[in-house]
């Protein structure tokens, strides 16, 4: 007989991995704690494999689970776009702008099969710095902004806080004293709350390489120079650090998603602010 994969039981693991914890998943879907659970277990059984590391500092993903995620993310996403086109074909364009973090995971893809359902629509995505972004939005070319809320070049009309992980470079001992740090350059909230988080606990640090892009920092850490703070949607499997005790946990980072005031009741733009919200 063959098996379905319940897309109830995919958004649960979605948003038990976007929160970073049981509870907080729960919260997020209005379940009770032991429900979300059980429809957790549910779907481990019916992968045939656990799906996450449970300790009381939260959720990680196993190989599996990390292997299981982009697909839950686009089966979530499609069946969403599905549901919003009722046989209405989207037309015009939408610009928008992304954090790289996010435009690096699995958000590209969701905004390109939206693009595929509705071919006479146009979607422009950019990942450009701060500054060009909110250039961009006042000029027209970016309709919407997807950001750490306190960049974003308008008031957000909605905002989610999201974990941060630590991903841990290869052959690295994440219980080195001091312990070696890639960085993001800049004043970014990933390096504030790194260096906050790892000041606070008097945990003895030194910083081995600092790059303005996601890019960079991965090739660092492929390259085993040390850990770094990173979205769980761009943690590579070989990456992951098993022993949340070895190293102090993050606070969240606050995301934001701004519109630009003239796109009201674009259906176009409203069915592509719906998939931001529903894949962030």
């Amino acid at each position: 007989m063959a098996r379905d994969l319940e897309t109830a039981l995919l958004r649960s693991f979605v948003t038990a991995v976007r929160a970073g914890s049981i509870s907080r998943a729960a919260t997020a879907l209005g379940h009770t704690q032991p429900a979300l659970s059980q429809q957790l277990r549910k779907l481990e059984s019916a992968v045939g494999r656990p799906l996450l590391h449970r300790s009381p500092s939260g959720v990680s993903l196993t190989r599996a689970g990390e292997e299981l995620l982009p697909y839950a993310e686009r089966i979530l996403a499609l069946s969403a776009q599905a549901l919003t086109a009722t046989g209405r074909a989207l037309t015009g364009r939408c610009g928008v702008g992304l954090l790289e973090d996010l435009a690096a995971a699995q958000l590209p893809q969701a905004l390109a099969d939206l693009a595929r359902l509705h071919p006479g629509a146009t979607l422009e995505v950019l990942s450009l710095s701060g500054v060009t972004i909110r250039e961009a939005y006042h000029a027209g070319r970016v309709q919407l902004v997807l950001d750490e809320a306190t960049d974003l070049p308008a008031p957000p009309r909605w905002t989610v806080r999201r974990p941060l992980v630590w991903a841990v470079g290869h052959g690295v001992d994440p219980a080195a004293d001091p312990l070696p740090v890639v960085l993001f350059t800049g004043t970014c909230a990933w390096r504030t709350s790194v260096v906050e988080t790892l000041d606070r606990t008097g945990r003895r640090w030194r910083p081995v390489f600092e790059s303005n892009s996601l890019a960079g920092v991965l090739a660092a850490l492929r390259a085993g120079l040390g850990v770094a703070a990173l979205m769980p949607g761009n943690l590579e499997p070989d990456m992951a650090c098993h022993d949340p005790a070895a190293l102090p946990a993050l606070p969240d980072v606050e995301l934001g998603l701004a519109r630009h005031p003239q796109t009201e009741g674009d259906a176009l733009i409203d069915a592509v602010e719906t998939a931001l919200r529903r894949m962030v």
